[in-house]
């Protein structure tokens, strides 16, 4: 729970300055996300060591499976106690985990403007739904990018996984405003 409060008094201690953008992201929804974390569904590729299962194989603490060994396999990856039972020599091989990369895409057209008997209004909602989610996945090391559009691309934020890009995307999403319509 510290990890998560310094995180956001990092990104919010600026005293007027982002007092606006917090709105997105507040104190009581963030203690309630610190139990979350966000799997991918599918193996993700990637470079950087993370939570996310990879189609690769190579070095991690997760087992997966033996297979034999094959003239030019390093030799350090023998299982030397498999051997000792079977005769034969294996190796070992570990799932690669790796980080995810996530896009964030937020309509910021002009029906996003539309608040049903609330003074809260859909781009209101995508935008703490946004907040959120670049939180939950910066926590978890992973990177997050935004992307705002209506007829076009308006704003594109490339994903990083530093803890200060959260601040980069909430201060984009403060500035978003219902815009011109969408085409059919």
């Amino acid at each position: 729970m510290a990890e998560e409060r310094t995180m956001f008094e990092r990104t919010s201690n600026d005293g007027g300055a982002l007092q606006s953008e917090r709105r997105f992201l507040d104190p009581l929804v963030v203690s309630k996300l610190s139990n979350l974390e966000l799997r991918a569904r599918l193996v993700v590729e990637g470079f950087v060591a993370g939570l996310h299962k990879s189609p690769f194989k190579g070095f991690s603490v997760e087992f997966a499976e033996h297979r034999q060994y094959m003239p030019g396999d390093p030799v350090k990856n023998i299982d030397w106690k498999v051997y000792a039972r079977r005769d034969r020599l294996y190796v070992k091989e570990f799932e690669e985990e790796t980080n995810l990369r996530v896009y964030i895409l937020v309509d910021s057209s002009a029906s996003m403007g539309y608040a049903s008997g609330s003074t809260v209004s859909k781009l209101t909602y995508a935008c703490s739904l946004a907040g959120a989610l670049s939180y939950l996945m910066l926590r978890q090391q992973d990177s997050v990018g935004l992307l705002t559009f209506t007829n076009q691309i308006k704003k594109y934020i490339p994903p990083r996984s530093v803890k200060g890009h959260l601040r980069v995307i909430l201060t984009e999403l403060n500035r978003l405003t219902p815009g011109e319509s969408t085409e059919e």
